[in-house]
């Protein structure tokens, strides 16, 4: 590059730079004025329940449905679509296969297709070959339904959330219990899609907390998520769609879970009576709990009641801000989407336990986390393809440029991490920490800068 001081003097230059700027900068304005256009938007709902033949060993019915919801936006320019499953995790082979499939059957670009679980723990794992073609149903007919549209943002808080981290008050060691001191951000981030004549299309939502309420029942369920959108579909009414986004959940738990904890206690004492210790090893589901112990039967009902009693409390909110508290709306939007591949040292670990105890570990392969960041207009939503803890997302969000900022993880595939703690959670011997594949020092900063880039490359 030309070192115009070297030439001319610093003052001579600072006036020919200024006088180049001048020039400079009404190009690059039109060149931003011209990716923006007029929205289009459009959305479906599939259900995607399993049949009796995808049912999970030990399943005992279905407490209510699950679904691929999507929305599909265009300004003229490009297009981009988000596309939430009820779903434990989305593996990225499926996430590559959906994107290849966007764009080369839609004309949706790769960079803009987000593709996110709701990480409902009531959902199988393992679904059949004909799963991908269930859930692109729902981006095509998103597709096929675009419309003259307006966006608005805006955001609520939900105190439905809670850290999950705590000191056992009788061995002081980390377990896990309601930390109604411990980091905890209440925020829902709400974008309404709606016609030009103010008819709903859809609400695009995102908030922190584990779907983890029905985990017990063993009963296919999309948990909080699907209570909640269910519930602002029908207040919405005709064909709009709610899409849950979610939010940095990794240490957030429900903040009424005491049926579980109650639950817990029984499972260990039925274990130990068949001689095995599970105080430090919990198994998933159900397993081990007397179905005909008429206490058994009423946490697990009680559980039923929590999970719709969420749901409502986190759609009202989100009915709310929709009423009240969106900013102006946009209907000439720029539409943009990026990716990024974070690397991090990877570790294996070498001995067992949930939690309390540090654990022994030996070095093991990199493991490359996937970034990604979609620009609507004014909205920036940023990826992360594992679960996250919430101070993480809330250093990406005070750092980015934008207010209008978020965090969607467990989206675009997953990672092999296990949870990603925040640096300074690696001291804290939770099971998020002693479990993950990470070693510590080099994810959290990693993941905010990351996403802080891709924030500059889509505002280009």
């Amino acid at each position: 590059m030309l070192n115009l001081e070297r030439f001319v003097g610093r003052a001579v230059a600072g006036r020919i730079l200024a006088f180049l700027a001048i020039l400079i900068l009404p190009l690059s304005f039109a060149s931003a004025q011209e990716s923006a256009g007029q929205l289009r938007a459009g959305a479906a709902r599939i259900d995607v329940t399993p049949d009796a033949g995808e049912m999970p060993p030990g399943s005992r019915g279905v407490l209510d449905p699950l679904y691929a919801r999507a929305i599909v936006v265009d300004n003229g320019h490009r297009r981009a679509a988000m596309l939430t499953v009820d779903a434990g995790a989305l593996s990225t082979a499926t996430w590559e296969e959906l994107r290849q499939r966007a764009e080369s059957e839609l004309n949706i670009p790769r960079d803009n297709f987000l593709l996110t679980a709701t990480h409902t723990h009531s959902a199988p794992f393992v679904r059949g070959a004909g799963f991908a073609d269930e859930v692109f149903e729902a981006v095509r007919q998103a597709s096929a339904r675009l419309q003259p549209a307006r966006m608005a943002f805006g955001t609520g808080k939900s105190w439905i959330n809670v850290n999950r981290n705590i000191i056992h008050p009788e061995n002081r060691r980390w377990w896990e219990g309601p930390n109604y001191e411990g980091p905890s951000d209440k925020t829902v981030a709400v974008m309404r899609l709606e016609a030009l004549d103010g008819a709903p299309i859809a609400v695009y939502y995102n908030y922190a907390v584990h779907p983890v309420v029905t985990g017990n029942l063993d009963m296919i369920s999309a948990d909080i998520p699907g209570a909640a959108s269910n519930y602002l579909e029908a207040s919405m009414g005709g064909d709009a769609v709610a899409l849950w986004s979610s939010g940095a959940s990794g240490d957030q738990n429900p903040i009424f879970f005491n049926q579980t904890y109650d639950l817990r206690e029984i499972r260990i004492a039925d274990y130990a009576a068949r001689g095995e210790d599970i105080s430090n090893a919990m198994p998933p589901g159900g397993q081990g709990l007397d179905r005909d112990n008429p206490r058994v039967q009423l946490l697990l009902d009680q559980q039923k009641q929590v999970n719709s009693a969420l749901g409502l409390m986190l759609a009202e909110e989100v009915l709310h801000v929709m009423r009240s508290s969106l900013q102006r709306a946009q209907e000439d939007v720029v539409i943009a989407g990026g990716l990024q591949t974070a690397t991090c040292p990877g570790r294996r670990r070498l001995d067992s336990g949930r939690a309390g105890y540090p654990g022994t570990y030996e070095d093991a392969d990199p493991i490359d986390l996937q970034l990604s960041m979609l620009r609507l207009g004014d909205v920036y939503i940023g990826g992360v393809n594992a679960e996250i803890y919430n101070l993480i997302a809330q250093r990406f969000k005070a750092q980015s440029p934008h207010a209008n900022s978020m965090m969607a993880t467990l989206t675009n595939g997953m990672a092999g991490s296990g949870y990603i703690p925040n640096d300074a959670a690696y001291s804290q011997y939770t099971f998020e920490a002693v479990s993950s594949r990470l070693k510590p020092g080099c994810a959290e900063t990693a993941i905010v800068d990351g996403l802080l880039d891709l924030v500059e490359q889509v505002e280009q």
